[in-house]
């Protein structure tokens, strides 16, 4: 049973979904909502990345095998001044 105050909630992130969705710019992102409301449960996110997408989590994946990684606190730290 949902509360008025988790329905408030639920009813104030839908908005700002709303509100999001419409000052949408991109077309990959506004095809991809497209594609999840139309077929919701049919929808493998690993087929629907782009290439240029695939390539940087390849290389990503790379990285972290080759040890090309920093801590969290290492990034934290050299990125500090604008977190």
């Amino acid at each position: 049973m949902t509360t008025k105050a988790g329905s408030e909630v639920f009813q104030n992130e839908k908005l700002k979904i709303i509100k999001w969705v419409t000052g949408l710019k991109d077309e990959t992102a506004l095809a991809k909502l497209k594609l999840l409301r139309e077929e919701p449960k049919k929808v493998d996110w690993w087929n629907e990345v782009t290439k240029e997408e695939e390539l940087a989590i390849e290389r990503g994946l790379n990285d972290m095998k080759a040890g090309k990684v920093k801590s969290h606190k290492e990034v934290r730290g050299t990125y500090a001044k604008w977190l």
